[in-house]
């Protein structure tokens, strides 16, 4: 499908701002009342770059209309923050200064405002990368996502997110986000910012919990679906198979209307 590009900015309540939300749509001619599934892609400590938009507009031409929020809009403007040295220090920097429940409002804004657009049916998904894949984790925990899909989220194993730290997994072990969306987690196994045993303590947490998960990991390092400035890590081939793997969750839990979930499930039949 074709796409079409525009942003909203704003305000927030527990920070300054405002925050701009880039929005990206399908378009499809002929049909100016169509209407889509939304999905909230959540972006690394550098904004919303060009690898991101390049993601971001991936999902719109797949039918999704896309939000993309300017994470860091109580430090500085929009625009996209430099891969270098300098742009990852102060990415870095933000990342640890900025308050969890400051997170959580820009999450629950960007799901406001997609369910408020004409384009935009209400059935919502997030996704993110990085410090996104923390904050679509997040996102899961507000009913209205009904699936979220990270990739090599930092710092959920750590608690490390935000100033004074997070409580991500502290609530999942709690049941905040049992029998609510899907989560698939992805991670590379040479990642050198989520350890083997971080990875297994997240999975541990989520399977306690009875959380809908499905946990991916693959041959690749951190950063490997960033396709500009990646140092040496972006796998082309890998991205293209785990991005089909994303579309086929959002297709199957906010690509079609279901309906509301009746009864329970029955347990698989041990056959051959």
């Amino acid at each position: 499908m074709l796409i079409t590009k525009t942003h909203h900015d704003v305000q927030t309540n527990t920070a300054r701002g405002p925050m701009r939300i880039y929005v990206i749509s399908p378009s499809i001619p002929g049909y100016p009342r169509a209407r889509f599934p939304g999905v909230v892609v959540f972006s690394e400590i550098y904004q919303v770059t060009g690898p991101v938009e390049r993601f971001a507009g991936q999902i719109a031409s797949h039918g999704y209309v896309v939000a993309c929020p300017s994470s860091f809009h109580e430090f500085e403007g929009p625009e996209a923050i430099s891969y270098d040295v300098e742009g990852t220090d102060r990415g870095n920097k933000y990342k640890i200064e900025k308050d969890v429940v400051a997170y959580d409002e820009d999450a629950t804004l960007c799901v406001d405002l997609l369910t408020k657009l004409s384009n935009c049916n209400g059935r919502i998904a997030a996704t993110g990368m990085c410090l996104g894949g923390h904050l679509a984790f997040r996102a899961a925990f507000d009913p209205r996502v009904l699936s979220s899909v990270c990739f090599f989220a930092t710092d959920i194993h750590s608690a490390s997110l935000g100033k004074g730290g997070d409580d991500s997994l502290v609530r999942v072990k709690n049941g905040d986000m049992t029998g609510k969306g899907e989560l698939v987690m992805i991670f590379g196994k040479q990642d050198t910012h989520v350890s083997r045993a971080g990875r297994d303590l997240i999975r541990k947490a989520l399977e306690d919990a009875s959380v809908t998960t499905s946990f991916v990991e693959v041959q690749a390092q951190h950063a490997f679906i960033r396709d500009e400035s990646s140092k040496g890590r972006w796998d082309a081939a890998l991205t293209r198979a785990l991005f089909g793997l994303m579309m086929e969750v959002f297709e199957r839990t906010v690509g079609r209307d279901l309906g509301p979930r009746e009864g329970s499930v029955a347990e698989p039949a041990h056959v051959c």
